[in-house]
């Protein structure tokens, strides 16, 4: 291993965040020779400390600290605390997700030009088309082990799938299988193939899950080439005169403020961490927040329209049982106007354990109809809904009045629904309930969406400066050494789970930052 990387050294590349865009991004760069150090807010957790237990997992692992909502949408009035389920740990949120790992499809890099103008939206094309990314997803489809790419089979079907498989052939439905899951279904690259014991959330006990704590991390790690620094929490990103960034101030694992000279920074901290970072990062050169001249940072916040549908049998499911999203159908994943709404969405069976299940099914609730669908528990199979939501101006992510432990101000995170999200779910509902229905259903539950992992744009990528935040590299607008390498750079979310495309993209940006540092352009 490499000697830590001096405070001082300014040649190298700060990554802030470990997850699937900094965590891939620092691997890609230290494969390839460059110095790297990664500053992660969280601890190192690994296969031998995940906890099966919902909510003592959630605990370790979660980004807990305070945050503020606002906005007509649900979480802020029934977790206004926690307007996102983001793991604040070595490897990101790769620890919790439940694995989907699917491309966009071609016409979904040019939402503006596809679907046109939509009142109240503020769509805009991709400056990268699917052509252009095809390579790169195909390089990450390798790496995660993507199944059904590559000659990898698909995962088994558990129940949970069985019965949504079942009722969704019933309605006509021709995509429907186990799904492209970045789980292995067979050994593969020195890790064991999934036991189908579910909890996925809680962390992958078997490693057969791709994350990036326990693959990419540790793959950079050996080159010598990257340091990783856990429990460094970020204050502000500095710049000199020129308006070239220098260097991240940070506070330590003991609470210390420490400053580490870069020749090039790249923030990948979600989509609340990386805008909320930009912004407490204004100086006299950029008052309104580094990298701000547009006055976009922190606008166009998306999440993906969510929701769920559970359903009641006669007999028992034990939806708990195998891979916690363990099947899709993706015939509604497609742009077709005559169904009311612009852009599509997927449906994929989802598994909550019982005390998220009872948080999440209406919360607040109680009485009969509450307590009859828990005791149905066994009974019940689950699917969550997924689908394009419309990005908008309005839904940002702003400073809040309140301070963290650091005395820095907390990311503020506004959203409403859009009337395009609002008809797509309305009718993702009706589609669930039918699958369900089909195969005898007793009773059908349609959930509110609650908080999910998928945060996109807030510092979005452009063709044009006054549009976003960073071009099509994820290189910033105004500053030339600063990248975004998250989901924050996306400009539109499309149907599909995004974490195969922040991979692509940040192995595609490890070829682009790689190459400018060897031409002396950087």
């Amino acid at each position: 291993m490499a000697a830590p990387f001096e405070l001082t050294d300014d040649n190298v590349v700060v990554i802030i965040g470990t997850g699937a865009g900094g965590g891939v991004l620092a691997n890609e760069l230290a494969q390839k020779g460059v110095s790297v150090v990664a500053l992660e807010a969280g601890g190192r957790y690994l296969p031998e400390d995940y906890v099966n237990d919902e909510w003592e997992s959630f605990g370790q692992l979660a980004w807990t600290d305070t945050r503020t909502t606002s906005g007509d949408w649900r979480v802020a009035r029934d977790f206004s605390n926690l307007p996102a389920w983001i793991v604040k740990a070595v490897g990101g949120t790769t620890t919790h997700w439940a694995g989907a790992s699917l491309r966009f499809q071609p016409h979904e890099w040019k939402a503006f030009t596809t679907y046109g103008e939509v009142e109240g939206a503020n769509l805009l094309d991709w400056p990268i088309d699917a052509d252009e990314m095809d390579p790169f997803y195909a390089r990450a489809e390798d790496k995660l082990g993507v199944t059904r790419t590559n000659g990898i089979p698909g995962l088994p079907g558990c129940n949970n799938y069985k019965v949504f498989e079942a009722g969704a052939k019933e309605l006509g439905y021709k995509e429907v299988h186990t799904g492209r899951m970045a789980i292995n279904s067979q050994e593969r690259d020195g890790r064991m193939a999934c036991q189908q014991t579910g909890f996925c959330f809680q962390g992958c006990k078997w490693g057969a899950k791709w994350s990036a704590a326990y693959t990419d991390i540790p793959a950079g790690e050996a080159t010598g080439n990257l340091e990783v620094r856990e429990k460094a929490h970020v204050a502000r990103i500095l710049h000199d005169d020129s308006g070239k960034v220098t260097g991240v101030e940070y506070f330590d694992a003991n609470g210390d403020l420490q400053m580490q000279r870069a020749r090039v920074v790249c923030v990948a901290g979600n989509s609340f961490e990386s805008p909320r970072l930009l912004l407490n990062s204004a100086s006299s050169m950029f008052p309104d927040g580094l990298a701000n001249s547009s006055g976009m940072v922190g606008k166009n916040y998306m999440r993906h329209l969510t929701g769920s549908v559970y359903a009641t049998f006669e007999q028992p499911v034990r939806m708990w049982r195998g891979t916690t999203m363990a099947g899709i159908v993706q015939d509604e994943a497609r742009h077709d106007p005559s169904r009311g709404f612009v852009g599509g969405y997927e449906l994929e069976t989802l598994s909550l354990g019982l005390p998220f299940m009872a948080a999440f099914l209406d919360p607040g609730a109680w009485g009969r109809e509450f307590t009859t669908a828990l005791d149905s528990y066994e009974n019940m199979a689950g699917m969550w809904i997924v689908g394009e939501d419309m990005p908008q101006e309005s839904n940002r992510v702003t400073l809040s009045d309140v301070e963290d432990q650091f005395g820095l101000k907390v990311a503020n995170v506004h959203y409403s629904d859009h009337p395009n999200d609002i008809a797509m779910r309305d009718h993702a509902y009706k589609q669930g309930a039918a699958i369900y229905d089909a195969v005898g259903a007793t009773r059908t539950l349609p959930t509110p969406p609650y908080p999910s992992t998928h945060n996109l744009g807030t510092n979005r990528m452009s063709e044009r400066p006054e549009d976003g935040v960073v071009n099509r590299n994820g290189r910033a607008h105004d500053v030339p050494n600063l990248y975004i390498s998250d989901g924050s750079q996306f400009t539109t979310g499309a149907a599909e789970n995004p974490t195969l495309t922040i991979v692509a993209l940040a192995i595609r940006q490890a070829e682009h930052i790689a190459s400018e540092m060897n031409q002396g352009a950087l």
